[in-house]
């Protein structure tokens, strides 16, 4: 077994604010409570709520990790109490409610997942987030089936490009919006049926003209969205909100809702219990991988950046030019 050292390198922060606070520093390696992993990080994949963290809007739940990073992939070095399942040496990516940028970083059991075949060990780092946020929101929450259509805002995101792929292999068609003619392009690529550049053209009107109206929508946006996202919707129709991009107030016409028996819902993952999260996890292991495995779902690479670029990661985060994942390589 390999020493594990005392110290570890991980991304701090100065003081809240813009990404140029982030740095380089040394942090003590992560003790381990029974039911936990610890992993030697490889990668750690870049989201939203480590911007949102970054700039004090996103604290972690109580007695996680401060440390940025909700996803990681690498090597389990050592067992807590309690774990089975897993040995030194495995290859693993897993969900965590904080600590990924680092090069250590202890996780819960329940939240690991194998990294499918065929998926190299750094790319596994773009996988537990968006598979399990898609997952739950889409597919649990929204209720997906095969042959129901699906919009999904915000389509070459980490989250969109995951979306596109799982629910095209299980017979869904989809709509996406996103921002420029070469993100339209990458999400037709995936099997979008319709990409629409929200730019230049009404949504709304797009998706009707093709498709009349659509059963579940994913949407990121939020507050400025949410009427025009009720009209889409067909009867019995579902709307998942997962990101506040635009506001998190918007008035609502609950007639709109009892006529046609529409469903508007919310979640977020970080803050559910290991428990909760074990059970997507699970789906994801039976339902998802097999997927990735066959390589009929993939992860979306935009870019991978050494861990001390964490702040140049952040930046173009925020500038919305990527197309799928950013990630950290230790």
């Amino acid at each position: 077994m390999a020493t594990i050292p005392k110290t570890m390198r991980a991304i701090d922060l100065s003081e809240p604010g813009g990404p140029d606070v982030l740095f380089l520093g040394e942090q003590p390696v992560p003790g381990l409570s029974a039911g936990e992993l610890l992993v030697k990080v490889v990668a750690a994949g870049v989201n939203r709520a480590d911007c949102m963290q970054r700039r004090g809007e996103y604290p972690p739940p109580p007695g996680a990790s401060e440390i940025l990073g909700l996803e990681v992939s690498g090597t389990v070095v050592a067992l807590g109490e309690e774990v089975s399942g897993w040995q030194v040496g495995d290859p693993v990516c897993a969900l965590l409610a904080g600590g990924g940028y680092a090069d250590y970083c202890a996780v819960p059991a329940p939240q690991c997942l194998p990294v499918p075949r065929g998926v190299d060990l750094v790319d596994a780092a773009a996988l537990p987030e968006v598979a399990l946020t898609v997952w739950t929101n889409v597919f649990e929450r929204g209720g997906l089936t095969p042959g129901e259509t699906l919009l999904v805002h915000g389509g070459s995101s980490g989250i969109g490009t995951m979306a596109i792929q799982l629910a095209h292999a299980l017979g869904s068609p989809v709509f996406v919006t996103a921002g420029s003619s070469e993100k339209c392009a990458a999400c037709e690529a995936l099997g979008a049926e319709r990409a629409v550049n929200y730019r230049e053209v009404d949504f709304v009107e797009a998706v009707r003209s093709v498709a009349g109206g659509v059963d579940v929508i994913l949407d990121m946006v939020g507050g400025a969205y949410l009427d025009r996202n009720l009209s889409l919707l067909n009867l019995d129709g579902r709307l998942v909100i997962i990101a506040l991009m635009s506001g998190a107030r918007a008035e609502i016409n609950l007639a709109t809702l009892m006529r046609r028996r529409l469903v508007v819902t919310g979640t977020t993952l970080r803050a559910r219990t290991i428990e909760e999260k074990g059970a997507v996890v699970d789906a994801v292991r039976r339902r998802v991988w097999p997927l990735v495995e066959s390589g009929r779902v993939r992860p979306v690479i935009h870019q991978r950046l050494p861990l001390s670029r964490a702040g140049e990661a952040h930046r173009v985060m925020e500038e919305s030019t990527h197309i799928g994942k950013l990630l950290l390589v230790t």
